[in-house]
Order: C-alpha cells, then sequence, then structure tokens
C-alpha cells in the first residue's frame, strides 16, 4: 500500500515517515502543496496523510482540486486545527476522515486500516478470500490452514493482491506498493519475495502469469 504523507513540520514528517515503513507501507512524503499537487499527478497513491496549513497550495485546496478532477484516492486529514468548523470544511471538502495533532501511532494506523476497509467495501478487518486469510493488524497470513508472520514486503506483496483476486499485478506495479522514492529497489526484489512465500506456503500461493505478472486465485 503506498501512501503520500502530506507535511511541512519536518519533525513529524519525518516521524510518519519511518513509522509507516516500519508497518510496511511504501511512503513517499512532500513538504508543502506544490509538490503534493506534482505527486499526486505523477504517481497512484492508495491514501494521502494531508496537513491543512501548508506552504504554497493548502491542504483544503489540494483536496478540493483532487475531488473537482475526479480522483477518488482516500484522503485522512492531519491538522492542529480542532474545531468544529475545521472539521466539517475537512470533511465536506471530501476527506475521508479528520484526524487532529498531536496523535498516537497506534491510532494513525489504525484509522487507516479502517479507511481501506471502507474503501474495498469490507466490515471484517481481516481479509478473507477463499483458502487466503490476512491479518493487517497482526501482519499473520493464513494459506489452506498454515499460518505464520509475514514481513513487511510479503505482507504487502500479499495485501496487494488480495485486494483483487484474480487480477494480475506486474513486477513494476508491485514494485510501487513497496518502495517509496527514495528507497533503492533491487532488479529482482519482487521475485525474491514470492520465492520466500512460495517455500513457505506452497508454490501455489501466488501464481506467476508468464510475461504479465503475479496473481491470486479468484475463490
Amino acid at each position: 500500500m503506498r501512501l503520500l504523507v502530506v507535511e511541512d513540520d519536518i519533525m513529524i514528517g519525518e516521524t510518519l515517515q519511518q513509522a509507516l515503513k516500519a508497518d510496511g507501507y511504501a511512503v513517499d512524503w512532500t513538504q508543502n502543496g506544490d509538490e503534493a499537487k506534482q505527486a499526486l499527478r505523477d504517481s497512484v497513491y492508495d491514501l494521502v496523510l494531508l496537513d491543512i496549513g501548508l506552504p504554497g497550495a493548502t491542504g483544503i485546496e489540494i483536496l478540493q482540486t483532487l475531488r473537482r478532477m475526479k480522483n477518488d484516492v482516500s484522503v485522512l486529514i492531519i491538522t492542529a486545527r480542532d474545531s468544529v468548523g475545521d472539521r466539517v470544511a475537512g470533511l465536506d471538502a471530501g476527506a475521508d476522515d479528520y484526524l487532529v495533532k498531536p496523535f498516537s501511532l497506534e491510532e494513525l494506523e489504525a484509522r487507516i486500516r479502517a479507511i481501506t476497509r471502507r474503501k474495498a467495501g469490507r466490515s471484517d478487518p481481516v481479509i478473507n478470500h477463499g483458502p487466503f486469510v490476512l491479518n493487517p493488524v497482526t501482519k499473520e497470513f493464513s494459506y489452506d490452514g498454515k499460518a505464520e508472520m509475514l514481513s513487511q514486503r510479503e505482507f504487502a506483496i500479499m495485501g496487494a493482491l488480495l485486494e483483487r483476486p484474480g487480477a494480475v499485478l506486474s513486477r513494476a506495479q508491485l514494485e510501487e506498493r513497496l518502495y517509496g522514492w527514495n528507497e533503492e529497489v533491487g532488479s529482482n526484489a519482487v521475485e525474491v519475495h514470492i520465492h520466500q512465500l512460495r517455500k513457505r506456503f506452497g508454490k501455489d500461493v501466488i501464481r506467476n502469469i508468464r510475461g504479465i505478472g503475479y496473481t491470486v486465485q479468484k475463490p
């Protein structure tokens, strides 16, 4: 899952980027509104963590532009502005949720998971698809009854594939879900992680469509 953090406070931005990466997300970070607009034009994100008070374009302006362009990327506003009027304005501009600083990383991550569930049309926090069971909270994965904890990269791969069982994702699409801007990507990094998953859960856990990409069987 790829996130964009839009936050001008360096300490907060660095903390969020490091914590979210440690939780298995690919994270890009911009420090002003104009850079954020460019990033949103150039890349596809699953969710944006958006501060309101930014140099350049404001968070509300960015949000309004996204919705005017019919971009339905999920947006979680993170801000110190805690008045009812500010909350209403942010939500009415198209935000999916609103979180007031200071907040705990645990609450932020829980809200990200909740937004992701709603976007996918799920109410159950655990992803169940036939023989596949993935728990986003514990990072435990089960296939045909065998359950183990996944590494960050393994979890990101299984999460991406289980969002749309039966769909084929290319190596480049999986790399986008695993790595942010400044992270070095090995030429066979995706293949290495998929090999490890197959070694642990069996060769049929992820299927290779030759010349196209990877998929999990649709239940």
